[in-house]
């Protein structure tokens, strides 16, 4: 047996691998993931549309020596089975050269330890000339006019990556300038929710200030932690000794979100979108609003999101791709996360259901019955064992014929087409917001007033368990207190 040695030849590969399918987007994210393995705190987006268009990223990290940005350029610089740093987020050593060279013709990096300067750049068109993998090294007097050079120059170390000839965001443009600028946009949006967990600072994380032209860049979080009110406990799955941490969600209903908040999470159609699970490998989002085919996307489910966290060791497992935005769970993870996700999507539901109104323990006395027919549909209908219904009847018994009368007229009245499309459009009902609270303290004073002394207090805590009461018990206990429900 002889070995022959087949090298890839250099043109073919490096314009083969521009394909691999990076979006503008992903690419960035790329370069940002090499910045955070730095140790970066600070992290600049620039880019410039006119003339000589450049996109660059800047970064006050560790930075690289001679041989260490050598390696840095090199194609498959490292093995993707071997083990890596815990808080790495590179895997197949390509990201640098193949996220940066889908977007451009001319790759420029340039890395700064002290006074010690290095720089590395690949041109594709100097690589067809010389059909080799000709890596160029640049002198002082071919840096001193590169774009943000200076900014580098003026940081104790870091890393400066420079996108130049940007012939793939130019094809098929006939506004170049607009096209760049929108693009960039979309670019803000994805880098403000794929790293949210390290622009926010979560604990265990080192917290990094990301600007994109010199604005900063807002975190986007996808759960709405402060607002989600129905936080179910975290799953630990254990492979090969590694945990991988699950943490579903349910976010409110949004007739309970602002529409800035709405807007954050994806809008009025992100929301059904946005639903399933949020794969983060060392905090960094991958890949998000799927249920890897574990249940479908439906108008009840929408408000369910399942967080879960993996560890870079356990990468084969999941089948993770070089753009590290796609990633596929192993059977033995997907059979754990399968149970969990019924549970959510029974909760998520369930919070759908009664309109994102915070459920409890307690039993809680509703205005509406909801009842299951014979042929498998449903009934609405205005539930009579309700204390303020029973109230109103055994004050004057003549009026339950006319109650009843106009109940039946209200339940078969139901504009029911017209509240799904609504709902389904995450319209927001004004109706279902919560009441002004003197206006329910003053609605409960009314209905108590005909009790005597000794049993209103027995009466008030019984009507804290019906709608819309059970909402303010905080502030019915404190006019009790106060006396404002005495006559």
């Amino acid at each position: 047996m002889r070995t022959i040695n087949l090298p890839p030849y250099a043109p073919t590969l490096i314009e083969s691998t521009r394909a691999i399918g990076y979006s503008l987007e992903t690419a960035v994210a790329d370069i940002i993931d090499n910045s955070i393995a730095a140790k970066a705190k600070n992290i600049w987006i620039n880019y410039f549309p006119i003339n000589d268009p450049y996109i660059t990223i800047l970064d006050d990290g560790i930075g690289m020596n001679s041989n260490e940005i050598n390696i840095a350029m090199q194609y498959g610089s490292k093995n993707p089975l071997e083990s890596r740093d815990n808080k790495d987020l590179g895997r197949f050593g390509l990201g640098l050269k193949t996220a940066s060279l889908s977007q451009c013709r001319i790759l420029t990096v340039v890395s700064k330890q002290g006074d010690q300067i290095e720089s590395r750049q690949w041109n594709i068109d100097h690589v067809i000339e010389t059909g080799e993998w000709s890596l160029l090294s640049l002198d002082t007097d071919e840096l001193k006019d590169m774009p943000q050079i200076n900014d580098l120059l003026n940081l104790k170390s870091g890393t400066l990556v420079i996108w130049q000839n940007l012939d793939r965001l130019r094809a098929g443009e006939i506004d170049f300038d607009k096209s760049l600028g929108k693009k960039l946009d979309e670019v803000r949006d994805h880098l403000a929710l794929v790293f949210h967990r390290y622009l926010t600072g979560e604990k265990g994380i080192k917290k990094i200030v990301l600007k994109m032209n010199n604005n900063r860049i807002i975190p986007a979080n996808p759960f709405l932690i402060e607002k989600s009110n129905q936080i179910m406990e975290d799953e630990i799955i254990v492979i090969r000794g590694k945990k991988i941490i699950v943490r579903p969600f349910i976010l409110p209903h949004t007739s309970k979100l602002s529409s800035s908040e709405i807007k954050s999470l994806g809008g009025k159609d992100g929301l059904r979108r946005g639903q399933g699970f949020y794969i983060y490998r060392n905090k960094r989002l991958l890949i998000w609003g799927t249920w890897f085919r574990m249940a479908r996307k439906g108008e009840t489910s929408k408000l369910a999101r399942i967080q879960v966290d993996i560890p870079n060791d356990l990468d084969d497992l999941w089948t993770l791709d070089i753009k590290k935005s796609e990633a596929i769970p192993p059977a033995e993870v997907k059979n754990n996360l399968k149970s969990i996700v019924d549970r959510l999507s029974a909760q998520s539901t369930r919070t759908w259901t009664y309109r994102g109104k915070k459920e409890t323990s307690e039993e809680i006395v509703h205005l509406w019955n909801r009842l299951k027919t014979r042929n498998g549909g449903y009934i609405y209908e205005i539930n009579r064992n309700n204390p303020i219904i029973k109230e109103l009847v055994d004050s004057d018994s003549s009026i339950k014929g006319k109650l009843e009368m106009l109940f039946k007229q209200i339940e078969q009245g139901l504009p029911l087409n017209s509240l799904y499309i609504d709902l389904t459009k995450d319209e927001k009902i004004e109706n279902d917001s919560l009441m002004d609270t003197a206006e329910i303290l003053k609605s409960l004073k009314t209905i108590i007033s005909s009790y005597n002394e000794d049993e209103r207090l027995s009466a008030i805590d019984s009507f804290k368990k019906v709608e819309p009461f059970c909402n303010y018990k905080r502030e019915i206990d404190k006019a009790v207190e106060e006396g404002l429900l005495n006559d």
